[in-house]
């Protein structure tokens, strides 16, 4: 009873800092993002509920980038502050070693990510989408010119000849388009006319274009409220190239990876994401195993804030390698499942060697 006990206050503890730095990232996040987009939009007739609206559903999917950070410092906070008021000495003369203390935080950890990969996810991911389309209301024809320089882009060829499309974002998982720039070129390859238009949809056989520009070299410019582009292109082809892997949900990757590999194209992002989210429960077990090895110590015997300078470190360190096997994955140089659970393996030997050195000898 004893031990069950401890073991529920141990977790409740854990738990309650992790929702605790989870809060306060996602306030800071928000003000900051609601600044910025209030920044954006200070020269326009902008709704000030749209704006935050927008923010806040902006940045659920930020945060999954920055949950096992929070989990990382949540950890690391948590035991030293049972450190702290020696807490931890009680238990440990209570007969009660490290590794039974750890474990609570391990299987709320593990539960966390479950939560994360099956709850938050979903979620994340259709507000993304939402603030999308706010982002479109907002902005309008501006949308173009705040968005990367890049964007987003599409080769069709039809009966009637190549066709590149160039679209600064993208909704609905690329059958809603905006802010485009299309180049068309005939049957010989000679090129037939440069299309802008503000938003495009893609409907049964053909893309439906809206407020269109149409510049060619003998004729003047055309504006057309409307404009049909034939293509032969299907929904399942257009999102394997228009859909960010991380704006689609857990439970829509194993669709978008067999649509993609279908449609011949590369699912290499899709199989990543998804690898990434089966590994996020264990990456968060991780994250807490580097934490308690260096916050375990007592504050009487010094040196603790060179330790957690050291758990912040190797939590960047652990960073840095998993958006190098990201690249390398994506660049199909290495298999995505080696890429996502490369650093969870790094990270939990870590931990659990630098655990055994301090409580084992």
């Amino acid at each position: 009873m004893i031990a069950n006990t401890l073991a529920r206050y141990f977790a409740g503890k854990f738990v309650g800092a992790a929702l605790a730095v989870f809060m306060g990232v996602f306030l800071l996040v928000v003000l900051v993002d609601y600044i910025e987009m209030t920044r954006k939009t200070s020269g326009i007739a902008a709704s000030t509920w749209l704006v935050v609206q927008t923010s806040l559903f902006r940045v659920p999917q930020l945060l999954e980038r920055l949950m096992p950070f929070c989990v990382l410092v949540a950890a690391m906070s948590c035991y030293l502050n049972l450190s702290r008021r020696l807490e931890l000495v009680v238990a440990r003369s209570a007969g009660v070693s490290a590794w039974q203390f750890l474990t609570p935080a391990l299987a709320a950890a593990l539960v966390m990510g479950v939560l994360a990969t099956t709850v938050y996810n979903p979620v994340s991911a259709n507000l993304q989408e939402q603030a999308q389309l706010n982002e479109t209301q907002l902005f309008g024809d501006r949308q173009q010119m705040m968005q990367d320089a890049h964007g987003f882009w599409l080769n069709q060829a039809t009966s009637e000849g190549q066709t590149i499309i160039n679209a600064a974002s993208s909704q609905r998982r690329g059958e809603l388009l905006t802010g485009l720039t299309v180049f068309r070129f005939d049957q010989n390859g000679r090129f037939s006319e440069r299309i802008e238009a503000r938003e495009a949809t893609l409907e049964n056989g053909y893309w439906l274009f809206k407020n269109v520009r149409r510049h060619s070299f003998n004729e003047p410019v055309k504006v057309e409220d409307s404009y049909r582009l034939a293509t032969s292109l299907t929904p399942d082809q257009v999102r394997g190239n228009f859909a960010n892997p991380e704006s689609v949900s857990f439970w829509e990757l194993s669709e978008y990876i067999t649509s993609s590999e279908n449609s011949g194209v590369s699912a290499a992002g899709y199989r990543l994401q998804y690898q990434k989210l089966l590994s996020r429960p264990f990456l968060f077990a991780a994250m807490v195993l580097l934490a308690s090895a260096v916050s375990l110590r007592f504050f009487r015997l010094g040196g603790v804030q060179k330790m957690v300078l050291g758990g912040i470190a190797s939590g960047f360190l652990l960073y840095v390698l998993s958006k190098v096997t990201e690249d390398l994955s994506k660049a199909e140089l290495m298999h995505p499942i080696t890429a996502a659970w490369l650093p969870v393996a790094v990270g939990s030997l870590a931990g659990l060697l630098a655990l055994l050195h301090l409580e084992d000898g």
